[in-house]
């Protein structure tokens, strides 16, 4: 299937399994499939500290009740280490839980990584392990609302 620009769409498409990880993060080691049956959002983002990331992660600390009422469990992951990611939280004070994708290897299984590393991407799995929403941003200039984030998961079907 090709996407924008004549290429190749990302993988995992929406209607395909989520492909299983297991990352060290700032509130312990995280694996996808510890999570079935609850809904997952990952937040795929450039870097600890850089302008466009740190804004996004401030705005969901700054509404950090609508976001703790999302109805998933969201992670934000990177290339950075933990080290890196709980400097980045205690500096600007943020809820999110950040895991650290050194390897690049989980944003390469989801088609979040490019030539200068992990791409902001949106990817929402449901209960079942389905990616059913995803939104890569072409440029990483901007970055998901609480609201959109929330729109995505509201268009999910009721759990069976």
């Amino acid at each position: 299937m090709r996407g924008y620009a004549g290429r190749v769409a990302p993988k995992p498409q929406i209607g395909e399994p989520a492909p299983d990880f297991e990352l060290p993060g700032t509130n312990g080691t995280f694996r996808l499939s510890e999570h079935r049956g609850e809904r997952v959002v990952l937040l795929f983002y450039p870097g600890d500290n850089t302008p466009v990331c740190t804004k996004q992660f401030c705005s969901y600390r700054d509404r950090a009740d609508d976001f703790a009422a999302l109805p998933a469990t969201v992670v934000g992951i990177s290339g950075q280490d933990v080290a890196s990611h709980e400097g980045f939280m205690a500096k600007h004070s943020l809820t999110v839980p950040l895991l650290a994708d050194v390897s690049g290897d989980v944003a390469k299984a989801y088609g979040a990584h490019g030539r200068m590393g992990t791409k902001r991407a949106v990817i929402v799995i449901d209960e079942q392990g389905i990616v059913r929403d995803r939104h890569d941003h072409r440029l990483g200039l901007d970055y998901q609302s609480v609201d959109q984030l929330r729109e995505a998961l509201d268009k999910l079907p009721a759990a069976a």
